[in-house]
């Protein structure tokens, strides 16, 4: 399932976006028994990473402005957790027989790509909002 995109999405977003709907996929699957404890979380944790993203990309940053630097670095800060947390409990899914040992390595491959791109928007914005 491709989700249509729009164009000025940061490619982080996009691959948030494909991370998320392959968990929605799928979870689909999984055993009814772990519905409302590892699926519920995956879900909602992929789901966060994606709110977390775009809240801090709507946050515009004047020069100067060190209040919207330290809001958007902490939107960036969660939106980080959320994927390391959605690694560990799609490690423990896998491990408990919610989801596949390939569908857990597919979600760690793309969790890791997110985790490298918000970690490059990171740097990008300290090196930028200090030089400023």
């Amino acid at each position: 399932m491709v989700m249509a995109t729009r164009q000025n999405d940061l490619v982080v977003v996009i691959k948030a976006k494909e991370l998320c709907s392959y968990i929605m996929t799928i979870t689909q699957k999984s055993p009814k028994q772990y519905r409302f404890t590892f699926v519920s979380r995956l879900q909602n944790l992929s789901l966060d990473v994606i709110e977390s993203i775009y809240y801090a990309n709507e946050i515009y940053i004047s020069h100067g402005d060190t209040k919207s630097i330290d809001q958007r670095l902490s939107y960036q800060h969660r939106a980080m957790t959320s994927l390391k947390l959605l690694a560990y409990i799609a490690e423990i899914s896998m491990k408990d027989g919610c989801i596949l040992f390939k569908q857990y390595e597919q979600i760690a491959k793309q969790a890791s790509d997110c985790q490298n791109m918000l970690g490059a928007w990171i740097n990008s914005d300290k090196k930028r909002f200090h030089q400023q």
